[in-house]
């Protein structure tokens, strides 16, 4: 479902800094942005500011997202975290340029929206598709200009 404009995979893990230098070393990964972050999100359990420390980067065409969960309603993250797994993965990202059309697609298909956020210039859903394809899919919409900061394939 919705498959097209994937431009992102992301990863949980429970030690960012770790897993930062495990890429780097392994994979050759040095050029990623770190930062923490709150975000107002909406969960099935409730809404809450969500506190997640990241890490981004561009590899050829791909982002690829780390996501270490720290406070608030970051059960979705903090849930796929194996104990003795530095990384595992989570989910992939679309581009959705149309916020609309795509609700009523995910609508449309009775698919559970499981988290949805919005920040500056960003919106922000994950529909659980675990049982297809045993991961989350993330939709973004933004700004032209918050596509620009974001990245190269913006």
């Amino acid at each position: 479902m919705f498959l097209e404009k994937h431009y992102q995979n992301a990863y949980v893990t429970a030690d960012l800094d770790t897993a930062l230098a495990r890429l780097s070393e392994v994979h050759g990964a040095n050029s990623f942005m770190s930062i923490e972050v709150g975000t107002q999100v909406w969960t099935p359990e409730g809404e809450g500011i969500a506190t997640n420390r990241l890490a981004l980067g561009w590899i050829g065409g791909m982002q690829y997202e780390l996501i270490q969960p720290v406070s608030g309603p970051v059960g979705i993250y903090r849930d796929a975290l194996v104990p003795g797994q530095l990384l595992r993965f989570h989910h992939v990202a679309m581009r959705a340029d149309d916020w609309d059309g795509l609700l009523a697609n995910v609508a449309r298909k009775k698919k559970p929206i499981v988290y949805r956020g919005e920040t500056d210039g960003l919106k922000f859903i994950y529909v659980d598709a675990r049982d297809t394809l045993g991961h989350y899919l993330e939709y973004v919409w933004a700004t032209p200009e918050k596509w620009q900061i974001m990245g190269p394939r913006s």
